[in-house]
């Protein structure tokens, strides 16, 4: 039997009634992923998970570093039974973190069951800061098993990460996984505690302090105001081995710095992908390699990180200065350039570094600077990257151009300074970051 026609005011207030139906449900759905102010109870959100903001915005890298090698003395054990928190600093924040565990170095599955980020309540320190929090999930689970050689992202969860800020990372096993992935030269204090304290706000129990970072590879925010970031792939000069131990004085801190306060510059994360003794061409002598060569970790390192628009590469000088030397300046640059061309399959532009000076260091030899001086040459005609950074001329000493000017050198006369990494930071035109297309070499 058919129905008789709805009066037009009765049809009217039906869709009224919808349309408010609809408003409700809609704004019910954005509390439901995360619609507070960041301190909301950590158990709480942490059991049901959280989504990425419901307005417009990205994924980004704001930290990273580069798994570099099997921690000594944890083949058997490992660091079962304790609570790892990682001391890491942003270069960008934004409204909701995430973070990429990584077990490269282990030939055991590596089995978190507690993870957690907050704010550190002051820099260097492993006390949380108030209300920040925030129990961390893995595909909606509280656990996760990482198979060796792999990587692991967690779930995001809100919370507010200002920009140039102390984050505490933290990660939890009962049992034992084998080699520790780490990573050796953090030039930042972290620290560990006995038993499971991933969630303590007090940083009391942590009394084991360490000079590593351990699992942790990668924090990325989710923003509104990020561009992108920029990873930079380099050694130990990159890495900031000769900087100010907590202070953050890294080049790439600098630079980072630069890219937050100059007008103009782009927004965005800066990625330090540094690992002490890098080679172009070589890797390290173990299985799976530690200190992996530039050519070998590009793709895991550079390309894989979140949000990445540009690439910096600063590598080259170990090539020449480790055994075996390298003293064929084109196999430096043949390398260089499969860099360059990996980044151009991926529509990226490449920022190279000259190469420093060494005159002083235990391991100059006139033959030896000569191959550098060649690579530099064929670097500054503009036949290996899209743009070129002179570190070299940005850190020499104009008296004795073989040599670092004093100011600039930390007493090794081969790395910089706090002075000479923030004089590198300088150098570089931030107008190059902006490149959207690849050049043609």
């Amino acid at each position: 039997m058919s129905m008789p026609p709805m009066p037009r005011r009765t049809g009217y207030a039906v869709l009224a009634a919808l349309a408010a139906v609809v408003i409700l449900v809609s704004t019910a759905i954005f509390i439901g992923l995360g619609g507070d102010n960041g301190g909301s109870d950590a158990r709480a959100q942490g059991a049901r998970g959280s989504a990425a903001p419901a307005s417009a915005g990205a994924w980004v890298g704001t930290w990273s570093t580069s798994a570099a090698a099997a921690e000594p003395r944890t083949l058997r054990g490992g660091l079962s039974g304790m609570s790892i928190r990682n001391v890491v600093h942003t270069s960008i924040g934004g409204t909701s973190a995430r973070i990429q565990l990584s077990n490269f170095y282990s030939n055991r599955p590596l089995t978190i069951t507690h993870a957690s980020v907050a704010l550190a309540a002051a820099p260097s320190n492993p006390t949380a800061a108030a209300g920040t929090m925030r129990r961390l999930s893995f595909n909606n689970r509280t656990w996760v098993t990482i198979p060796p050689g792999k990587a692991a992202t967690s779930d995001p969860v809100r919370l507010a990460v200002p920009d140039a800020a102390d984050l505490l990372v933290t990660t939890y096993t009962p049992q034992a996984s084998g080699s520790v992935t780490y990573h050796p030269h953090a030039r930042q204090t972290s620290y560990m505690a006995r038993g499971d304290r991933t969630e303590d706000t007090a940083g009391s129990a942590y009394t084991q302090q360490s000079p590593y970072w351990r699992y942790l590879t990668g924090v990325d925010v989710w923003s509104k105001q990020a561009e992108g970031a920029v990873a930079v792939l380099g050694d130990s000069i990159t890495d900031g081995i000769t900087s100010t131990a907590g202070a953050n004085h890294r080049w790439t801190d600098f630079l980072s710095e630069r890219l937050r306060s100059e007008p103009g510059a782009p927004r965005f994360g800066v990625l330090n992908q540094g690992i002490s003794g890098n080679r172009v061409l070589s890797d390290g002598t173990q299985f799976p390699p530690n200190n992996p060569s530039g050519l070998s970790r590009f793709d895991r390192d550079v390309l894989s990180r979140t949000g990445v628009k540009a690439v910096i590469i600063e590598l080259g000088v170990n090539d020449i200065l480790r055994i075996p030397h390298q003293t064929d300046p084109n196999r430096i640059v043949w390398g260089l350039k499969r860099l360059t061309e990996q980044a151009h399959a991926r529509s990226l532009r490449v920022i190279g570094a000259t190469l420093t000076p060494f005159y002083g260091h235990r391991g100059y030899t006139p033959r030896l600077d000569a191959v550098r001086e060649q690579i530099n040459a064929q670097i500054r005609a503009g036949r290996v990257f899209d743009e070129v950074v002179d570190f070299d001329k940005a850190l020499r000493d104009p008296v004795s151009p073989l040599r670092l000017r004093p100011m600039f050198d930390s007493g090794d006369h081969l790395h910089p300074s706090d002075d000479g990494y923030r004089a590198m930071a300088r150098a570089l035109n931030l107008d190059h970051l902006r490149g959207r297309t690849a050049a043609e070499l």
